[in-house]
């Protein structure tokens, strides 16, 4: 039996549990869409940063601080199975090194779609990029939507979740911090 047959037969019985008929016309393909979301949404799980990377790795002399910000990710909350999901906002100094910057969402991708809490996937970015570029500091800020605040529990519709790494000279520099923040909140 494969992953997805098992994901189709857990899903089929979720159908029964909850009180409906899996075998009625609009549920009939459900189990097997249900196995296709799962396995997108958990495919970070199956994700290598070094093939993400791919050799997109430079050396440069750029001392200066490069931001990638309103990335979009979605997520799923490891305590509830409910998606969340918003803007992450990414920025490094290099140190010799820089990045292919369509590698930096990929990053993000890679550990959004896993099961996770916001808090976890902010310093996951933010230590990978530290680990791979050896940078000078890394600043990453999250901000997200969870709908398990939204449609359950404190049932706060309008409500946000902004969790931040800093590493580095983003950590010990006010100026530096301050200056990627005023970077992230120009629109």
């Amino acid at each position: 039996m494969t992953n997805h047959d098992i994901l189709e037969k857990i899903t089929r019985n979720l159908l029964k549990e909850i009180g409906e008929n899996p075998d009625r016309e609009g549920l009939l393909r459900t189990p097997s869409r249900v196995a296709k979301s799962w396995e997108f949404f958990s495919k970070g799980y199956r994700a290598n940063v070094h093939d993400i990377i791919n050799g997109a790795i430079f050396e440069e002399d750029c001392s200066e601080m490069i931001v990638v910000r309103d990335i979009e990710f979605f997520s799923v909350c490891e305590h509830h199975l409910i998606p969340f999901f918003g803007r992450c906002n990414v920025g490094y100094i290099p140190n010799k090194k820089i990045i292919g910057l369509s590698k930096i969402p990929r990053i993000v991708d890679m550990f959004s779609q896993r099961l996770q809490v916001q808090e976890r996937l902010t310093n996951q970015i933010a230590e990978t990029i530290e680990e791979i570029l050896d940078p000078v500091g890394v600043g990453i800020v999250m901000e997200g939507r969870h709908l398990c605040m939204q449609m359950r529990g404190v049932e706060k519709q309008n409500s946000f979740a902004t969790t931040s790494a800093m590493l580095g000279q983003f950590r010990k520099s006010v100026e530096t911090r301050s200056e990627f923040l005023s970077i992230i909140r120009m629109k």
